[in-house]
């Protein structure tokens, strides 16, 4: 059976790498004593995929990853899972949802089209721009187009990333809420306030939702609704 589960990143936590995180799982699903499917060969490697990488420092309510169990779906209460992981995952690692999903559906990073994101701003010394953020991000969505240098598997590669910014709004002073895209090729946070003013940066990033598309409207790879557990980002320090 395959289990799909949604946890949070908050905290301190939130500069542990992606793969850090996935060694922290595979030791939490251990001490669940929860029997996962290994992939054959020389070098068997439990059957879990996560989905799209968190930026290093950024925090984030809504990550997934999905994992393949050798349980008997009849035996197995996957609503009592969050509860038995939670307490074997470090601060800020809470799992918040749990639910089985059909062996043959696509991957999360295959499904997963955009995420949205609140990204608080800082100028630096390297700002050019009087405007106030609000002007910067009207004149970004106005573009017709907009060129960025990225590094793509080590060379230098210009992107015009304007279709990748879905939307994005000034919610509170100094804090943006973006859609940005994850396909062809994902943007990250970091590239938008570039394309924003060369001179801005983060002061925190936060991920919200990650959105997949069905029958032409957005989803969640696990509905918010699909659980009663609270947020438990007490434990995050």
């Amino acid at each position: 059976m395959r289990v799909r589960f949604r946890f949070t990143k908050l905290g301190k936590v939130r500069w542990t790498s992606h793969r850090d995180v996935a060694r922290m799982w595979e030791r939490a699903l251990r001490r669940a004593q929860l029997s996962v499917t290994y992939t054959g060969g020389f070098s068997p490697r439990p059957k879990v995929s996560f989905g799209l990488a968190l930026p290093t420092g950024a925090e984030s309510v809504c990550e997934y990853l999905d994992v393949e169990l050798e349980h008997d779906p009849a035996e197995l209460d996957v609503v009592t899972l969050p509860a038995r992981l939670t307490p074997a995952l470090p601060a800020g690692i809470d799992v918040t949802a749990a639910v089985v999903v059909d062996d043959r559906a696509a991957s999360l990073q295959q499904t997963v089209t955009s995420c949205r994101w609140e990204i608080g701003v800082d100028s630096t010394e390297g700002s050019t721009s009087t405007q106030p953020l609000a002007a910067l991000v009207a004149d970004m969505l106005a573009a017709p187009s907009i060129v960025l240098t990225r590094e793509r598997k080590g060379q230098a590669v210009s992107d015009d990333v304007r279709p990748a910014i879905l939307s994005c709004s000034v919610i509170a002073e100094s804090l943006l809420e973006c859609e940005l895209a994850t396909q062809p090729r994902g943007l990250r946070p970091s590239e938008l306030l570039r394309a924003l003013d060369p001179g801005l940066e983060e002061r925190t990033v936060l991920r919200t939702h990650q959105w997949i598309v069905r029958d032409g409207a957005q989803w969640e790879p696990i509905p918010l609704d699909a659980t009663s557990a609270p947020h438990a980002g007490a434990r995050a320090s």
